[in-house]
Order: structure tokens, then sequence, then C-alpha cells
């Protein structure tokens, strides 16, 4: 799967489809497991590597974060539980990062068809948590992409952009955290920092493409919807351990093109 002017960089674990729960104890609650999907994707153009990664990456994110609602829910719920509250929402998240990976390649190139086949994952009862199962290294881009940016309001726009997406910030807007709710808060913070930085990488790559509406309808819109889940997220992780904060999903999920 290597892109025209790439390099081979050893990368575990992008996307690869098999994470585990965070725990080794004794009567582990079981293991999620999901189609790997960086073996299945075609030659993957330079262009679309950056955007590619990235995703392969966050698909590993929704697998890791899957297993650790699956400890920390453990004996909650009925006999659907799991089906309801855990594999159908990695489903849904998983089918929309299939899809960003099938769009950045066919921008490029023959778009990939078939990959949302990939998306359902299945629960292994009562098997103890595996090592993740990663076949060879993962094409990289000749260089090091930076890192995502921090916290702020808006990612820094590189050069030639057409501006720079500005979204309203959201760790400042939240109330005490409950210390059982901090790990998911703050990898859906990052979650908000990544969905920045992919849509600004967008606005990059397809400057010049649509008609006056394109960057609202193509860019601006799906990121409201993306930003609107995970800010929902984020209240309803708080919400399990204290008061769920209100209205946050609803104020701050509209971004600008600064």
């Amino acid at each position: 799967m290597l892109g025209t002017g790439v390099v081979t960089l050893l990368s575990v674990g992008l996307g690869l489809g098999v994470a585990a729960a965070q725990t080794n104890e004794t009567g582990s609650p079981g293991n999620i497991v999901c189609p790997t999907v960086a073996d299945r994707l075609p030659a993957v153009p330079s262009e679309a590597r950056a955007e590619v990664d990235r995703n392969l990456q966050l698909l590993n994110t929704q697998i890791a974060e899957a297993n650790q609602r699956l400890v920390t829910s453990r004996g909650q719920g009925g006999p659907n539980f799991v089906n309801n509250a855990i594999l159908g929402p990695l489903k849904d998240k998983r089918a929309a990062t299939i899809d960003r990976i099938a769009i950045a390649i066919g921008r490029h190139a023959a778009r990939p068809t078939g990959l949302d086949s990939l998306a359902a994952c299945r629960l292994i009862q009562g098997q103890p948590p595996a090592t993740a199962v990663v076949p060879a290294p993962v094409a990289t881009k000749t260089t090091a992409a930076p890192p995502p940016p921090t916290r702020t309001t808006a990612a820094p726009a590189p050069a030639g952009a057409a501006g720079a997406i500005s979204c309203p910030s959201v760790a400042d807007k939240l109330p005490a955290i409950p210390a059982q709710a901090q790990a998911e808060v703050d990898r859906n913070l990052a979650l908000l920092d990544t969905q920045i930085a992919e849509a600004n990488q967008r606005l990059i790559t397809s400057k010049g493409e649509g008609g006056p509406n394109f960057v609202n309808n193509a860019i601006l819109g799906p990121l409201k919807d993306k930003r609107f889940a995970t800010i929902n997220r984020i209240a309803t992780a708080i919400g399990r351990n204290a008061t769920r904060p209100e209205g946050l999903a609803e104020s701050l999920s509209t971004c600008t093109l600064a």
C-alpha cells in the first residue's frame, strides 16, 4: 500500500483492527475485535497518505475506547447492553472513518469500494485481552507530519491555505470533571483537535474545488456534525458521575473560516 514518494516506516497499530481492553485481570469481560483496514486498502497516493494515516490511527483509538468502555461498564444494562451501547456506536464511528479513508484515496485515484464491510466488530466473550496483532509496516509520508494542535480555538493554516478554520474552545467551558471521566474526556478533547486539523488539511487539498458553498457544505458542515457528536460524548462521560453539562454541543459545534 505504498503511495508514490513515500517511505516505509514501522508504525505499529495504525487502524489494523485489533485492540484490547485495558485489563489483564482474571474474569476479563472479553475483547472487542474488528476487521483490519490498512491491509485491505489499495495503493495510497502520496497526496492522501497523511489523511489516511490519521484516520487509521483514529480507528485504533475507537477500538481502544470501546474496550475501555467494556471494562468500565461491566455489570451495567441487560443482555443487549454491549451490542446497543458499545458495538453499535463503534460500528457507526468506524463506518464514518473508513468512508473518510475511501474519500481521501478517491480524490487522487480510483475510490476503493466495499470497505463498509469492515465497520462491524464483535465481542469475544471471556477471552483475556490480547496483544494487538499487526501486519508489517505501514507507509508514511516522506516528511514527518506536525503534531496535532493543542486545545486551541483554531489550527494554524499552512502556507498557501485560504484561511484557517476556527472553532469555539471546549476544555475551558467544562465544569469540574470527575476523576472517573477524565480519561474519556481527554480522549474526546484530543479528537476535537484532530477534527480541526483534518478540516484544515481538507481546506488545502480541496483548494479550487466546487462552487461558492463548497467549504460550508463539504468541510464546515461535516466538521460541525463530528464536533456535535464528540462534545455530546464529553457531556455524557461527565454525566455518568456528576451533573451532565447541557447545551455544550449546541453552542460549541459550529466553526467558521477565518
